[in-house]
């Protein structure tokens, strides 16, 4: 079940990869590398940080075979589609929900604690869409304002807490994803986001500021 979630993951993301080079109108190459880089970004650098040998795409070649597909499905069929922003974000909210959970259950599987496994979740579900925008020269999803890196912490929280204690690891998985996609959705749809700082006057240092020195200075 993991190896298919793991490549159901890598093939949704790569879409919402190649989606976005459809919207930068890139050639074939162009898509298949953004592709690429957005499907299997995130589980390289979770692979590279647990230190688990090669990353997992080198001994499993046919990873780079389903981005590959995915670019080429998209740049076929891109142009039927109005809304490719919108199809976009969908994309890459069903990538995040999987990856989360599939990110969690590898670095578990590896040995790693249960806050380790979670971030390596979290790594697995943003860092990919991360390196798209970057290099698509977005401003990245998860620096915008609806709720990104919570659902992916949320899904890889369920799905490892649920494994804890003792339930199948199909239902810890299903209950992650749903989690995950459920919070992710609801941001989309309702606009959802954490409280933003606000900014305020600053303030001198210091003890002996004398309580006028805190006041504005008067309007001329």
């Amino acid at each position: 079940m993991l190896a298919t979630l793991d490549l159901a993951g890598v093939f949704v993301f790569a879409v919402s990869g190649a989606l976005t080079a459809s919207r930068k109108e890139l050639d074939i190459v162009g898509f298949a590398f953004v592709a690429t880089v957005t499907g299997l970004g995130g589980g390289t650098l979770r692979d590279l940080l647990l230190d688990v040998g090669p990353v997992f795409w080198v001994h499993k070649p046919h990873y780079l075979l389903v981005t590959t597909l995915a670019a080429v499905l998209v740049f076929f069929t891109a142009h039927r589609v109005e809304v490719r922003y919108r199809l976009l974000l969908w994309a890459d909210a069903l990538g995040l929900a999987l990856f989360c959970v599939v990110g969690a259950r590898i670095a578990r599987d590896a040995g790693a604690p249960f806050p380790v496994a979670v971030l390596m979740g979290m790594t697995s579900a943003v860092m990919g869409g991360l390196l798209r925008d970057i290099i698509c020269n977005e401003l990245p999803l998860v620096l915008r304002r609806e709720l990104y890196w919570t659902p992916a912490l949320l899904g890889a929280v369920v799905a490892i807490g649920l494994d804890g204690l003792g339930l199948p690891p199909a239902a810890g998985g299903f209950a992650g994803f749903a989690a995950a996609f459920g919070l992710r959705a609801a941001a989309l749809r309702f606009d959802l986001a954490l409280p933003a700082y606000k900014p305020r006057p600053g303030r001198p240092w210091g003890r002996d500021v004398p309580a006028s020195a805190l006041r504005p200075p008067p309007e001329p």
